[in-house]
């Protein structure tokens, strides 16, 4: 009886190290960042294309006279841009090995959105999943 109990036992803890293993590289292709900062708020929801080399963004956003957003890691380093300037909604090319980054380990990252006088205005961390209102 006891070696049928350990044989249980080994057996999942093999099926756990392997599923924690398998979630640690998870990759991410659907992303959002609830953003505020300067009396304003929104979200922004994300889609990575890995094949394509391609991140789609879609805005909801309070503030005016927008001018640029940008994914930053955590010493402010811009990691992809979010077009040439700034669209409530599109596409942009993103190297592959930045898109694996982000796609791998949202919660490392930040959208920036600039405003004339200021780089950072709304700032939000990214996160695996939709943002909503």
């Amino acid at each position: 009886m006891r070696s049928k109990v350990l044989t249980l036992a080994v057996a999942a803890a093999a099926v756990l190290a392997v599923a924690s293993v398998a979630l640690a590289g998870m990759m991410h292709p659907t992303l959002g960042a609830r953003l505020s900062g300067m009396g304003a708020h929104g979200i922004v929801n994300l889609q990575a294309h890995a094949a394509k080399q391609q991140l789609c963004w879609k805005f909801e956003l309070s503030a005016k006279h927008l001018i640029g957003a940008t994914i930053r890691d955590a010493h402010g380093m811009i990691a992809a841009h979010l077009g040439h300037m700034y669209r409530a909604k599109g596409c942009a090319m993103v190297a592959k090995k930045a898109l694996d980054r982000i796609e791998e380990k949202p919660a490392s990252y930040r959208v920036w959105v600039a405003t004339p006088g200021h780089p950072g205005d709304l700032r939000g961390k990214l996160f695996a999943g939709m943002a909503h209102m």
